[in-house]
Parts: structure tokens; C-alpha cells; sequence
């Protein structure tokens, strides 16, 4: 793995830099609802449609990459991430009002399809760059760790930024995503692979069988992704909203308290991928647990108040996120043969997307029924996460033969694409 690691710091800046593209927004989504006189709802908006975008085109993305190679997809990826941040720049020096706030979302439609090309690309490329599958374990841990470590920066930095400009974290998207892109031209070599040279149509079709054999346990993975981001971005959004609103904490200080949970979400992560290894039963049994983690925090977290009670229990149950993704990521992409790990992980990302786009707008709509509507559904969707775990991910194990010794089964696809695929 040592002589990976700079090709894994490289990579590793691309989830870091697409987090803090879309969460340094956060602590100013207020300060920009006020500057360009919109609603709470159409300020979470600048969150959903990046998050929508990146939906659409992660899967077209997943596809290309395994096309043509991971590389050639993410450099021209992190260009068009950098022009959407040139575009919301532009616009809100050069305009006011709606008028600004338009051209914003386009900005943020650019910065979407750029991510789509990007972070998403980073788990199977992870999965290329390593035989062993304990190192492709550590190497996923160490890309959730970067992308935890991104959410527990952003904060900090988009409120101080905020303090500047209110538009200064739009400012800083294309410098970050120019340093990846020469990180990753200068330091990451892809290693040689087979290459998918079907037509789009078989290709479908192959992807199609996939899911239609492996679909119980990789729906299940999907909708757990997609849960976790749902659940982080959206307490991510009512802390923000509650810090400044009713505890009259702003800039740095609102990003520090809003770092506490992520904080503890990236060091859980970081833990959780030095733990699990290549034991795909612990996997399922720490992500489950995880899960259940975050479910109690969410009920229990309806019962109080206070600023102490709040941030105490939104940490504990990032905590349970952050033991519970490095997990999902280790089984999606182990199990996935190499040339189809960009398509099937891609459909992964995009569930994760979609709880991204989902979680500010659903709690900004929640937030004014009173807090046990709000933390009953984190709990129940979270709760629905952990019998997902627990009913549809099966590693299982077998006895080999007369030795007493057990032998992890593999969620493993097959070498090539079945026959009726081709």
C-alpha cells in the first residue's frame, strides 16, 4: 500500500474538495437567504439541485469510466466543477436578488455534473489500484475519512468565509477543484485493466442482469447510502438553522459547534475502516449497529432541549454514520467484479445524492411541526436502514471441508457479463 500512497492522497483530495464545495454553503445558507431576500426553502434548494444533477449523471459517469478509464473522467470532471463555482461567482458579483439566485442554481447545476464525474469515480478507482482486499478496505476507509474530514472543515471554513463575503465559499470551489485536478494529473497513475468495450445497449442489459441477481443486498447497500446522507444533511440543516435562529450563534462560532458532529462522524469512519478489513460478516454487523446507534440518538434527542443536549446527541448519532458508511462501501465495491465496479458503485453514489438532495428541503419543511415529527422520521428511516442491514445483507459462512475453519462467502459478480447480456 506504501507505494499507493500518493496516488491515494490524490484521489483522496477529490471527495474532500467536492464535500466542502457543497457543504461550506450550509453555515451561510441563512446570511445568502437574507442577502438575496428568498426563503429557507429555496435557500436549501442550493443544496437539492447540486445533489439532483449529480443524480442524473453519476450513472452516465460510472458507465464512461468504465469505458474509457476512471482517470480520463474525473480531470475533465473537476474543469466543469471549477466553471459551475466561476459561474455562481459571476453572478453574485454581477447581479442582485432573484435575479442572482437563478443564475446561482445554474452555477450549482454545473457544479452537480462535475460531481457527478468525480468523488464517484474515486470507490471503484480505489478498488483498481489494489489486489488485496484488506488494502481496498483501508484505502475506502482512509476516501470516507477524507470526505468525513471535508464535512468537519466545512463548516468552519464556509462560516468564516461568510464572515468576508457572503458569496466567498462560491469563491474558493474553483481553486480547490484546479489543485485536485494537478494532484491527480501529476500523481495518480491508473493501472492497466479490461476495459468495457460493449455497446451501450448490452451494457444495459448486463447491468440489468446484475441487479436482477445481486439485487437484495445491493438495493439494500443503495437505500442505506442514501439514507445516512439524507439523515446527515439534513440534522446538518436544522443545526444551522437552530444555532443561529434560536441560540443567536453565528460565524465561526456557529461552524465550530456545527463541526462537533462531523467531527466525531469522520473519526468513527476512520475507525470503522481500520476495524472491518476484509470480514464482510463484521461489515454487516458494525454497519448494523451503526445504524441502530444513529436511530436511538434521533428518538432520544426528542425528548429534551438545550444547546448541550442537542449537539451531544446529534454527535452520538454521527458516530453511528460514521461506523456504519465505511462498511457499505467496503461490501459494494469488494464485491463487484472490476470491470463493472464503476457502473454498480455509480448507482451507489447516486442513492447517496439523492439523500443529499433530500435531507435540507424535507427538514426545513418538518422544522416548523414541532421537533418529535422531525426526529421521529430521522428515526424511523434510520431505524429502516438497520433492518435493512440485517435482513437483505448476507455474507454468511461456510465450513471447509473436515478443517473446522470458516470461510467468508463473497458477494462476488460473475468474471464477465452473463451470456444473455452479450
Amino acid at each position: 500500500m506504501k507505494d499507493k500512497k500518493w496516488d491515494l492522497a490524490a484521489l483522496a483530495s477529490i471527495p474532500l474538495i467536492m464535500t466542502l464545495g457543497n457543504s461550506m454553503l450550509i453555515p451561510v445558507l441563512p446570511q445568502i437567504s437574507r442577502e438575496l431576500h428568498i426563503s429557507s426553502f429555496q435557500v436549501s434548494l442550493l443544496i437539492t439541485l447540486y445533489g439532483l444533477m449529480a443524480i442524473l449523471m453519476i450513472p452516465v459517469a460510472g458507465y464512461l469510466s468504465d469505458r474509457f478509464g476512471r482517470k480520463k473522467i474525473i480531470m475533465p470532471s473537476l474543469i466543469i466543477a471549477a466553471a459551475g463555482g466561476a459561474v455562481c461567482i459571476a453572478a453574485a458579483w454581477l447581479t442582485k436578488g432573484i435575479t442572482a439566485y437563478w443564475i446561482i442554481l445554474g452555477g450549482r447545476v454545473l457544479q452537480g455534473i462535475g460531481a457527478a464525474g468525480a468523488f464517484p469515480i474515486v470507490l471503484p478507482f480505489v478498488g483498481d489500484l489494489f489486489k488485496d482486499e484488506k488494502q481496498v478496505s483501508k484505502g475506502l476507509g482512509l476516501i470516507e475519512t477524507s470526505n468525513t474530514f471535508g464535512k468537519v472543515l466545512s463548516p468552519i471554513l464556509g462560516a468564516y468565509l461568510g464572515l468576508l463575503l457572503w458569496y466567498a465559499p462560491f469563491i474558493s470551489i474553483p481553486v480547490l477543484c484546479i489543485i485536485s485536478f494537478l494532484l491527480v494529473l501529476f500523481l495518480v497513475k491508473e493501472p492497466e485493466r479490461e476495459r468495457d468495450t460493449q455497446g451501450l445497449k448490452d451494457f444495459m442489459s448486463g447491468i440489468v442482469a446484475i441487479l436482477r441477481e445481486h439485487g437484495r443486498w445491493l438495493y439494500a447497500i443503495f437505500a442505506i447510502g442514501g439514507i445516512c446522507m439524507f439523515v446527515t444533511f439534513g440534522v446538518l440543516f436544522y443545526l444551522s438553522e437552530t444555532l443561529e435562529g434560536k441560540y443567536n450563534i453565528h460565524g465561526v462560532m456557529k461552524g465550530l459547534v456545527l463541526a462537533i458532529p462531523l467531527a466525531l462522524l469522520c473519526l468513527a469512519s476512520y475507525g470503522s475502516g481500520k476495524i472491518i478489513g476484509q470480514n464482510k460478516p463484521r461489515m454487516k454487523w458494525i454497519g448494523c449497529g451503526g445504524m441502530f446507534l444513529v436511530t436511538a440518538a434521533m428518538v432520544i434527542t426528542a425528548f429534551g432541549s438545550g444547546i448541550y443536549w442537542l449537539v451531544g446527541l446529534l454527535s452520538a448519532g454521527g458516530i453511528g454514520i460514521g461506523i456504519a458508511l465505511p462498511c457499505m462501501d467496503a461490501l459494494i465495491t469488494e464485491g463487484i467484479d472490476q470491470k463493472n465496479r464503476g457502473t454498480i458503485t455509480s448507482l451507489y453514489s447516486s442513492m447517496r445524492f439523492i439523500g443529499v438532495a433530500l435531507g435540507p428541503p424535507v427538514v426545513s419543511l418538518l422544522m416548523s411541526r414541532g421537533p418529535w415529527l422531525l426526529f421521529g422520521t430521522m428515526a424511523a428511516v434510520s431505524a429502516a436502514g438497520g433492518v435493512l442491514i440485517l435482513l437483505a445483507v448476507k455474507p454468511g459462512e461456510k465450513k471447509k471441508g473436515g478443517s473446522g475453519q470458516s470461510e467468508k462467502k463473497q458477494f462476488k459478480l460473475p468474471r464477465s457479463m452473463p451470456q444473455r447480456a452479450r
